[in-house]
């Protein structure tokens, strides 16, 4: 049986579905653990997390034929340098779209009415009755949001914001841009507007980021970007860290370039850019957009499947790389 290499125990039935494909070992790893493990020839496959980093160097020595992922992402993979060496990647896609879209509906909402800081008001002891300007927010309502981005969290997060009487404005491939048919846009056809990422950036209320992480997007909400967005403007992440410049973010937060953020997401994950946590007009949230019982169960079912595909040499559910077709 092959023998299949887990560094962080996933939910049922995941454990179930491995132990049933091959001999499993559940072993925490550092990168040189990992770098070793690899290398070893002892496993066929490793399922992995996100924080676990298969880099060039790593991949150039492994000898093992598959990576699942459990996450839809794939950032800590170089899919180039495992396909090189004839690795399988596969992840964990169309299982979190409401899960997500529900948390960037959560930051908005908690950002503009400053949830947070009433909560903390609350339990303080410092509410002593109503008053007329005690912790007054922004609006939803009637307010623009900006998608950069327009896949499927992001479709989903704007229904959200349509039921919320939002304006919905999008850029489907930011920084560039690329034509979209009324036939793709579906049901959002007349409901959306396609502007520019400059027009996107300069108009929105709410710029809510829905991209992968890639070199073209990599400090896409930079030092430019943030000065560019109104002064009542909230941006809100829940797509991966290293989008914005964290650096660049905490300095407009704390100059009142923008009114404020909501982030699940960090760029140097879990470690948060120094004087970020200080700041009270930020929501923070610790990577929680698919932290619901039965999406987490959905994924592992996915990332364990996909595993014991690769173990018996079998073509995964939801191959990254080597794709038919």
């Amino acid at each position: 049986m092959s023998k299949i290499l887990v560094t962080t125990p996933i939910p049922a039935p995941g454990m179930d579905i491995l132990a049933a494909a091959g001999e499993v070992d559940v072993v925490e790893l550092d990168h040189d653990g990992l770098v070793e493990r690899c290398a070893s020839g002892e496993y066929s496959v490793v399922v992995s997390q996100l924080r676990d980093r298969f880099d060039a160097e790593l991949l150039a020595s492994a000898k093992i034929t598959g990576i699942s992922n459990y996450a839809v992402g794939f950032d800590n993979i170089d899919v180039d340098a495992a396909t090189a060496r004839g690795i399988t990647v596969a992840n964990t896609p169309g299982v979190l779209t409401n899960s997500t879209a529900d948390i960037a509906m959560l930051l908005i909402l908690s950002t503009a009415r400053r949830a947070i800081e009433a909560d903390h008001f609350v339990r303080s002891g410092a509410f002593t009755g109503w008053e007329p300007e005690l912790l007054l927010g922004s609006d939803v309502s009637g307010q623009v949001l900006g998608l950069a981005g327009f896949g499927r969290i992001a479709r989903a997060t704007a229904s959200r914001a349509l039921g919320f009487g939002m304006t919905v404005k999008f850029c489907p491939r930011p920084p560039s841009d690329r034509e979209v048919t009324d036939e793709e846009l579906g049901e959002f056809a007349g409901r959306v507007e396609h502007v520019s990422w400059e027009e996107l950036v300069a108009t929105s209320d709410f710029l809510s980021l829905h991209v992968p992480l890639s070199e073209s997007t990599h400090h896409l909400v930079d030092e430019r970007a943030l000065w560019a967005m109104k002064n009542s403007a909230i941006l809100i992440n829940t797509a991966r860290g290293p989008v914005v410049d964290e650096a660049e973010l905490v300095r407009a937060l704390r100059e009142r370039v923008i009114a404020g953020a909501g982030l699940d997401v960090y760029e140097r994950e879990p470690a948060l850019e120094p004087g970020l946590a200080g700041l009270p007009n930020t929501v923070l949230l610790p990577h929680v957009g698919s932290a619901t019982v039965s999406v987490r169960s959905e994924m592992a079912r996915l990332c364990a499947e996909n595993a014991a595909a690769m173990a018996t040499g079998s073509r995964p559910l939801h191959p990254v790389n080597f794709q038919e077709g």
